[in-house]
């Protein structure tokens, strides 16, 4: 919303109410001194005073040169007030007043929107567009911002094909402003429009991958140092460097071998029926309550009579519900508490809240569980993760110092499961090989997909089952499939389902195929736990090695392939004789109870283990600053190197192609050395 217009400087705030109101009854009250008495006794809490002088003014002046601005302030007290009906009938009279007034429309079209009425909110908003055709500075500003709304409510309706077209507006009017282009190209991925990036006249293809998210972008490239450096500038340009002073904590409390307990902050948006949420809710559960107190900082949208959020409450030792509170008032929250370890459970993902670590509001910051990959921020000290994400040899694709647990995955033992449906219930032929992936759409890459149709035509009979995304997505994959020589009915849709009936169906296919290069998190898990095999391969980065460690912790390695090449062989061998899948599955049931993958209460003791480790390094004053250096530098070589790492290739080769622009780059300018690639055994021998 935008504020009341204000002019701050002048007389005494609060003379008398009546006096006020015989001057503007008078017309002796100018609009400068009515804009300083009104604002102030709002801002002061005495909005219905300030709605009463802007009620009376407007009567008794209604032939003011200005009085649309009027109208513009009475509406925001009103709006303050909760009066939006009210606030409503000002508005339109300020438009009647002056229609190309920008500020009303924006507030117009967001007061029909809290009201429950997207489609004129839409159509508000489109309104101002086509009468902002011609250019000026402050009219393209606010165009802008009106398009950029269109496309956010477009997107929450489900629109995402108006959702798209409006933002595409937008970035042609700012290409250099990225918001729009962060949300039109996760529109795209989730529509598996491709190629994902198309440049025109006035956008060019480097504008558009600088629009793109740090989560987009592992959708789209296999590249742990360019999603590093994105991750830096992503930061830097929409977290930035608060005002720490009052908030930031300055030294650790000792806590190592006195037995007190150790404040432990888990930070996240997630924390209710959600991914995240089943992942962690068994873990809240087992934490050892003598070693660990635990607090909850829940940051996401108001749910009733939700069961995993109920759960966590009851397992942990305080809920705080931070949501309404802004981030600095946030940070003084967990500030105050005293939280010794605060994990970032969010990341760059939706409803984050990352200026909150950006205060330091905790002495010891840790990225883990929400987010696949190095935030590259200076306050997210440490990641946890496990030896198959993250091996030692990688770990100078991550700003933060990683330590490890058996599996980055937790799960939750006490998920419930409906009864198992039949095949033809689920919607599914009974005696054909059924390949599946539930995954999101957006994780469906054009190289992915051309994998599973090489795997189909290989694979005569066979059927491919996805989480559906829609009917035109659906039929945009069916006529991919066409177009590779599979019968579009080969490709069936599962539609959407409680989480409980969702677990029951997933073991009706017979071969879970991962994508590539964001691979299943959760619900590969979902998956093996359900007995239904997962076949994936390790790229590079976080989210592309992420489903191999899972499957490696339910034990059955001979399920993750050295790349596409055998992923697919080994699928269309799966597919063409099925006696051998048969026996992994076999061991699959045999394992499951035994598996690193179900060992809950060893993998909350090893974080519990980890915490402690980072109080004593904190203690002792080691804690570890992130590693930050020549990330620019790195974000321009990848860049360059973009479209060579959207399909799969080999760390060697990867590597050398940033050597070699890296080596060119410093014979051009000197490049400071760091401890990634541009280390000084390798500078000196360039």
């Amino acid at each position: 919303m935008f504020t009341a217009i204000n002019d701050a400087s002048g007389p005494s705030p609060f003379p008398p109410l009546a006096g006020i109101l015989d001057l503007a009854r008078a017309q002796r009250l100018s609009i400068t001194e009515l804009f300083q008495l009104a604002e102030a006794r709002s801002a002061a809490g005495k909005r219905i005073e300030a709605v009463e002088i802007y009620k009376v003014w407007i009567a008794f002046n209604e032939a003011h040169p200005f009085l649309h601005l009027v109208y513009f302030n009475y509406s925001v007290t009103l709006r303050q007030l909760g009066d939006i009906a009210d606030s409503i009938h000002a508005l339109r009279a300020c438009l009647k007043l002056e229609p190309r007034f920008a500020q009303a429309h924006i507030n117009l079209g967001r007061a029909f929107e809290d009201s429950g009425l997207a489609t004129q909110a839409v159509q508000q908003w489109r309104s101002f567009v086509e009468l902002t055709a011609e250019s000026t500075a402050d009219r393209m500003a606010h165009r802008l911002m009106a398009l950029q709304h269109i496309g956010r409510v477009m997107e929450n309706a489900g629109l995402l094909e108006d959702a798209e077209a409006a933002l595409w507006e937008a970035i042609e009017l700012r290409p250099d402003k990225t918001e729009a282009g962060q949300h039109w190209s996760a529109l795209r991925q989730r529509q598996c429009k491709w190629p994902l990036l198309v440049p025109s006249e006035h956008v060019s293809m480097r504008q558009l991958l600088d629009a793109m998210s740090p989560l987009a972008l592992a959708c789209y490239s296999d590249d742990p140092l360019f999603q590093l450096a994105k991750a830096y500038r992503y930061n830097k340009s929409f977290v930035g460097r608060p005002d720490t002073s009052g908030i930031a904590r300055k030294a650790p409390k000792r806590k190592t071998g006195t037995g007190e307990r150790l404040r432990v902050g888990y930070v996240s948006s997630d924390l209710r029926d959600h991914a995240v949420g089943f992942a962690l809710r068994e873990v809240l559960e087992l934490h050892d309550k003598k070693s660990v107190e635990i607090y909850a900082y829940y940051c996401g949208e108001p749910v009733a009579n939700d069961a995993t959020q109920t759960r966590i409450k009851n397992a942990v030792d305080r809920w705080r519900d931070i949501a309404t509170l802004d981030d600095a008032e946030a940070a003084r929250q967990i500030a105050g508490d005293g939280i010794d370890i605060l994990i970032d459970v969010n990341g760059y993902t939706k409803h984050a809240r990352t200026k909150i670590f950006a205060y330091r509001p905790a002495p010891v910051i840790v990225n883990f569980c929400g987010y696949p990959g190095s935030m590259g921020s200076p306050f997210h000290q440490y990641m946890i993760t496990d030896e198959r994400i993250v091996p030692p040899e990688n770990e100078i694709y991550y700003s933060e110092k990683v330590l490890r647990i058996p599996c980055s995955q937790p799960i939750d033992r006490k998920r419930v499961v409906a009864e198992k449906p039949s095949r033809t219930e689920a919607g599914l032929p009974e005696a054909v090989f059924v390949f599946a992936c539930f995954n999101g759409m957006q994780k469906i890459t054009e190289a992915s997909f051309g994998h599973w149709m090489t795997i189909l035509n290989a694979a005569p009979g066979s059927v491919l089952w996805l989480l559906t995304g829609g009917d035109a997505v659906d039929h945009r994959l069916r006529q991919a499939a066409e177009k590779a020589g599979v019968a579009p009915d080969r490709l069936i849709f599962a539609p959407k389902a409680p989480n409980d009936k969702h677990l029951a169906r997933i073991a009706l296919a017979d071969l879970f195929l991962d994508t590539y290069p964001y691979g299943a998190h959760s619900t590969a898990a979902d998956a093996l736990t359900m007995g239904l095999p997962v076949l994936t391969f390790p790229g590079k980065s976080f989210a592309a090695r992420f489903c191999h460690s899972i499957v490696a912790a339910t034990g059955v390695p001979e399920l993750i392939c050295s790349g596409p090449g055998e992923y697919m062989e080994k699928a269309i061998a799966f597919a063409n004789a099925p006696e051998e899948l048969a026996t992994i599955r076999e061991s699959l049931q045999a394992k499951r109870e035994s598996s690193v993958l179900r060992d809950v209460p060893a993998l909350t003791r090893e974080l519990e283990q980890l915490f402690w480790q980072m109080q004593a390094e904190c203690e002792r004053g080691e804690t570890p600053v992130p590693d930050l250096r020549n990330l620019d530098l790195y974000y321009e070589v990848g860049a360059e190197c973009v479209d060579n790492n959207i399909v799969f290739s080999d760390d060697r080769t990867y590597r050398q192609r940033y050597l070699e622009r890296l080596a060119a780059w410093n014979d051009y300018a000197p490049i400071p050395l760091d401890n990634r690639l541009w280390t000084a055994a390798v500078a000196s021998a360039t």
